[in-house]
């Protein structure tokens, strides 16, 4: 059974979920202007602890959102855990509840380590969004006006795991905004969106006969072939905009390296004849946003 609650985890997922808060970590650390290593903070930990804590609780919303419905019987990539019925609805349920408490709990560990008592205006601010987050990542499929069926998911993917995760943890460490870390906030936005694109790619057709209408759904294939190309594109522009606003070595460019995988996907979406076959391109992109995030970070500080 635990097993089960593994595979409805998707911890392959995990990973690019991270990207937004090592980017803004690096970031927060940076401005502080000291030595302390990014992984000697607790702030970092919690961060990666409650970001994990909502993806997985969004995993198991979808799987859980999506069994209900139907919209999993023919679907292509990995089994889902309540369609498939290993776990049923009532478990699937009660381990949202869990998670969603446990989530919770860590998060306020994050506003207390951060803030502490001092800042009280700031913790109710990012415990408010804490549960916009929860709230968000049920919602994404779960209910009659689940947004997922809506083709606003991009909206809830750039706006959670680029501008919030980013700036939101930047914020965690300085107590105050730089309007430039948005650009690499955006740059992870369409990074994570770029991921959400291709699944609803290789799912479309699935998808319109469960009246899933995501954005694929609505612009048909070529388009969002060309809104992918967008954001692949889109996170590079960004992301060198900011790099060239305080250029001071060829080091910050390090990142460049985690778009060569992310061009040769380009290349393979505008050559994909076979939705199914882009299954494996999910991967790719997600993994190249997370090795993205690391290397831009390691790159201001060299």
């Amino acid at each position: 059974m635990i097993k089960n609650y593994i595979k409805a985890a998707r911890l392959r997922t995990l990973p690019l979920s991270v990207s937004g808060i090592i980017v803004g970590s690096f970031l927060g650390v940076k401005s502080l202007n000291n030595q302390t290593s990014i992984l000697e903070s607790p702030i970092f930990w919690f961060a990666i602890l409650t970001t994990i804590g909502f993806q997985v609780l969004s995993n198991f919303a979808n799987d859980y959102g999506d069994g209900i419905k139907g919209s999993d019987k023919n679907r292509t990539g990995e089994a889902r855990m309540v369609s498939s019925g290993a776990i049923t609805p009532k478990q699937m349920k009660m381990a949202m509840i869990i998670t969603s408490v446990i989530t919770l709990i860590i998060a306020l560990l994050l506003i207390y380590v951060s803030f502490g008592k001092e800042n009280f205006g700031f913790s109710i601010l990012f415990f408010g969004l804490g549960i916009a987050s929860i709230a968000a990542a049920i919602k994404y499929t779960v209910g009659n006006s689940a947004y997922g069926y809506s083709g606003f998911g991009d909206v809830f993917v750039f706006l959670f795991f680029g501008l919030l995760s980013v700036v939101g943890s930047y914020f965690l460490y300085t107590k105050n905004l730089n309007l430039e870390v948005v650009l690499p906030a955006i740059s992870v936005g369409l990074l994570s969106t770029a991921v959400l694109n291709l699944n609803n790619l290789r799912d479309k057709e699935e998808d319109k006969k469960n009246n899933k209408n995501t954005l694929v759904v609505k612009l048909g294939s070529q388009k969002a072939k060309k809104y992918h190309y967008f954001l692949i594109f889109g996170g590079l522009i960004s992301a060198l905009t900011y790099v060239f606003l305080d250029f001071r070595t060829i080091y910050q460019l390090l990142f460049l390296v985690a778009f060569v995988p992310l061009i040769k996907n380009v290349i393979t979406v505008a050559q994909n004849k076979i939705p199914a076959d882009l299954d494996g391109e999910l991967k790719k992109v997600a993994l190249s946003t997370f090795l993205f995030a690391i290397l831009f970070g390691i790159g201001q500080f060299l």
